[in-house]
């Protein structure tokens, strides 16, 4: 079992930056794919980047230079580094983990959610 919970979220400007961290709990954090979703009010939850099992990258086309995903198996933490951010970047951040990653990426039977961390951009 994996229980995710993030912290990070608040008010910027646009322009500004924040780091969200996704701290687990649990045995196999090490051996899972994690990664970030966010839902925007009145929109579907949408990937935002995945960091695999091998440590393969993949990002949603809208943070693609601006967000950075990394991770620290020892201390079982994930994190979001978010960079240039645009009001269009305001939802509630969720991170995730599976033993798979395609479930991870394809965002389909996704075992483990954390609650989610508000993030909201002031333009």
């Amino acid at each position: 079992q994996v229980q995710l919970m993030e912290s990070g979220g608040g008010l910027v400007q646009a322009g500004g930056s924040l780091r969200l961290a996704c701290q687990a709990s649990g045995n196999i954090f090490s051996r899972c794919a994690m990664g970030w979703y966010r839902q925007a009010p009145g929109k579907q939850r949408e990937l935002v980047a995945v960091i695999g099992r091998d440590g393969n990258l993949k990002y949603a086309d809208s943070v693609k230079g601006r967000f950075t995903i990394s991770r620290d198996n020892a201390k079982k933490m994930g994190y979001l580094q978010m960079d240039s951010l645009k009001p269009e970047d305001t939802a509630v951040y969720f991170c995730a983990a599976d033993l798979s990653d395609k479930n991870l990426v394809n965002g389909r039977f996704i075992s483990y959610w954390g609650q989610g961390t508000q993030v909201t951009v002031s333009s």
